[in-house]
């Protein structure tokens, strides 16, 4: 039986891939480098290269933000102030949101039936932004953000943090909700919970197993409820 559900927030209930192309086309466009194509995408794989070293440890949150424009800066040969450019590039991807499909749905169904709780490495204030902006924290009972817990997903610090904060809390009837292998369903199997993980594109994996998997935000309930 579940009774606590723990959701990522990006790429599992806002789409984070929309919101970053737009926020890093704006902030490319005030340097007066051209987001052409090409650029955005090599930024989400330096982007994403940065926070797997975060998972990982071997990287801060501070050098994730700095690291990613210095490396892309570098290989497009401009001379911009990664500094100034990340501060630009957070305060736009803080506006405003895009929900992945049926994200509002599902969160007024299960909305009652569960105790849910939000877990996100994302950036403090960027994530507080996007959360105000969706209307979706009245669904949560807390929103664990690892910058302001000092730890972040997949570590089993990061979990312990949170389950310390829910009342009458047990590891058997909860289960963590997520896109990401290394950070939510590792998190989850580092933490000792159940893993659910959500798979749109119907991505293959042979090194993190998660207990299940679904391909549709709406899909979830039914899964929820025979498991």
């Amino acid at each position: 039986m579940v009774e606590t559900l723990f959701f990522d927030l990006d790429n599992t209930l806002l789409d984070f891939n929309r919101a970053e192309r737009a926020a890093i086309a704006k902030t490319l466009k005030s340097f007066h480098i051209a987001p052409e194509p090409s650029v955005l995408k090599r930024y989400s794989e330096l982007n994403l290269a940065q926070w797997k070293l975060l998972e990982q440890g071997k990287i801060t949150r501070d050098q994730v933000k700095l690291r990613r424009f210095r490396l892309l800066f570098a290989e497009l040969n401009v001379d911009v102030p990664a500094k100034e450019a990340a501060h630009t590039y957070e305060t736009l991807l803080a506006q405003g949101h895009y929900f992945i499909d049926g994200a509002e749905e599902l969160l007024e169904t299960l909305y009652g039936q569960y105790r849910m709780y939000l877990v996100t490495n994302g950036t403090l204030s960027v994530q507080k932004g996007r959360l105000k902006s969706s209307g979706i924290s009245r669904y949560f009972e807390s929103i664990f953000i690892s910058e302001e817990l000092g730890y972040n997903k997949p570590g089993r610090e990061y979990f312990d943090c949170c389950f310390s904060r829910i009342p009458d809390f047990h590891k058997e009837t909860a289960v963590i909700i997520g896109d990401s292998l290394t950070s939510d369903i590792q998190g989850g199997i580092n933490a000792g919970i159940r893993t659910i993980w959500f798979n749109p594109s119907h991505e293959k994996t042979s090194e993190i197993i998660p207990d299940h998997e679904f391909d549709s935000l709406m899909k979830l309930p039914e899964l929820l409820s025979h498991i």
